[in-house]
């Protein structure tokens, strides 16, 4: 099958969040499974051009319809990793990806919108067929409304889209001009409630919406997640939408890369290790002590890893942080956030417990440091508010890190309760609290520290539970060839 990925992200080249892991992730096992996957970008000036092989210009002469003009684009081929590329750069005063960040410019609906347009027309002129284009997050939702209203028209009607929804708090709501900048010029038509005008305000767009109205399956990345932004206000005004057009959605929960995550072959962390060898993982806590001063003693040490921002429940991060050192713990946090009061809020509390010989705050994010906390640490938690998938409790399962989560999205689909889950004693693998407040999140810590403290065989047998979970790729690969080739053989 060939499938062509349209994204704004792909790791490790281009990586914001998730997004960037899944596609890169999902691309590789479909490509070990035999399909043809090519991954169209933006050619962004701030990628890590480092984890580019063999850049290259392939197109040189694209000319793309926009505003009722023509503007030039250059479009470049290169392996990320052994996955295929091509990179769409425009020739454009309004120097759309020459920015220095990914995201995050009054401009990003238009930039996003402009690239939709950009990529099919690099794959009508290419004379790309795809079986199946998988577009993701509301920044390619235009895609499927511009194939199904103008390219198909032009030879594309081979190809069906698979749409994926990575996180619905971020929709691409913006005015109906950007419709007329790509050439979607019959406005009222599209501002029909049935089509992309946004739920709630009714001079709006809403691009996330698009591409669930006019794509042929779409999916979100855990079946909790899709759940929940059916039922709930996680769908951030969506819910009718995602209604309507059930019988086309579903959730499939995200892998991780165990090239990248397997403490066995790891190499980041100063000692390898596996279940047969977990004592190992002891040499890489005393590591991580000396490489961020921390004291030698016989106390467990806490994780935290992630994006610092609303969504993961930064004040829970905060409480968790003492309660974990009022509790003879240590903790090691590593992460930074896009809110800049959220982190000088978090710089000024690593300036606080900078002498304390039990803590460290790293604000920032560093991969080879990742690696070794998720190696030497006992515990991590993830108390988010919601999460559509999350990977950093996966991996700490396969680095026998036991993780400390709320029970949402992603995460309710991977962890189960050392006491209280409906599972037998060797599938579970955790601790899960369910209110988003102080005292749930207490309750599962106080519970897993004491089970560290005075039941550490039963502690030892939770860590090598989570680590013969199998949360590869394997199993959401053949899930989503299923999808394609549902959507590929129907008319």
């Amino acid at each position: 099958m060939f499938i062509v990925m349209i994204t704004s992200e792909c790791a490790p080249a281009a990586k914001v969040g998730g997004l960037a892991d899944v596609v890169f992730g999902l691309s590789r096992e479909l490509e070990i499974r035999g399909n043809d996957v090519e991954i169209i970008l933006p050619k962004y000036d701030c990628m890590r051009y480092d984890h580019i092989y063999a850049l290259q210009a392939a197109y040189n002469d694209l000319w793309v319809p926009y505003y009722g003009q023509w503007v030039h684009c250059t479009v470049y081929f290169g392996f990320v990793h052994g996955r295929k590329c091509f990179f769409i750069e425009p020739h454009s005063d309004r120097n759309f990806f020459n920015r220095g960040i990914f995201y995050g410019h009054h401009d990003d609906p238009e930039r996003f919108a402009f690239f939709c347009r950009a990529a099919l027309e690099f794959m009508l002129k290419s004379n790309k067929h795809p079986d199946i284009i998988h577009c993701h997050d509301w920044q390619t939702g235009l895609v499927p409304v511009l194939l199904f209203d103008i390219y198909k028209y032009l030879g594309m009607s081979h190809p069906r889209v698979c749409y994926t929804l990575h996180n619905m708090k971020h929709q691409g709501v913006t005015g109906d001009f950007i419709l007329r900048e790509v050439g979607l010029d019959n406005t009222g038509y599209y501002m029909h409630y049935d089509r992309l005008r946004d739920n709630f305000n009714p001079h709006a767009i809403n691009l996330m919406k698009g591409g669930i109205v006019y794509s042929n399956f779409v999916t979100t990345v855990s079946p909790t997640y899709a759940e929940e932004i059916k039922y709930s206000d996680q769908n951030f005004g969506l819910g009718h939408t995602l209604h309507i057009h059930a019988v086309k959605f579903g959730g499939v929960l995200n892998g991780i890369d165990y090239d990248v995550w397997n403490p066995e072959i790891d190499r980041y962390i100063p000692y390898n290790y596996g279940i047969g060898n977990i004592e190992a993982k002891y040499g890489n806590k005393e590591s991580l002590r000396h490489r961020l001063l921390l004291r030698q003693e016989f106390k467990p040490i806490i994780a935290y890893i992630g994006r610092l921002d609303s969504q993961k429940g930064v004040h829970l991060i905060r409480h968790a942080i003492f309660y974990a050192l009022e509790r003879g713990c240590q903790f090691v946090l590593l992460g930074s956030g896009p809110d800049h009061e959220i982190n000088n809020y978090f710089l000024h509390l690593k300036h606080q417990l900078n002498d304390n010989p039990d803590c460290h705050l790293e604000i920032g994010y560093n991969e080879e440091l990742a690696h070794l906390i998720y190696a030497g640490a006992d515990m991590i938690i993830v108390p988010s508010l919601f999460e559509p998938c999350g990977l950093t409790q996966m991996i700490a399962m396969k680095y026998g890190t036991v993780p400390i989560v709320r029970h949402t999205g992603g995460l309710a689909d991977t962890v189960f309760d050392a006491d209280y889950a409906h599972k037998p004693y060797h599938e579970r693998n955790g601790y899960v609290f369910h209110h988003f407040n102080y005292e749930g999140l207490e309750s599962a810590m106080s519970r897993a520290i004491g089970m560290w403290y005075s039941y550490p065989q039963y502690f030892r047998e939770l860590m090598i539970n989570g680590m013969r979970y199998d949360y590869s790729w394997k199993n959401p690969g053949g899930h989503y060839l299923n999808i394609y080739e549902y959507i590929r053989d129907k008319n």
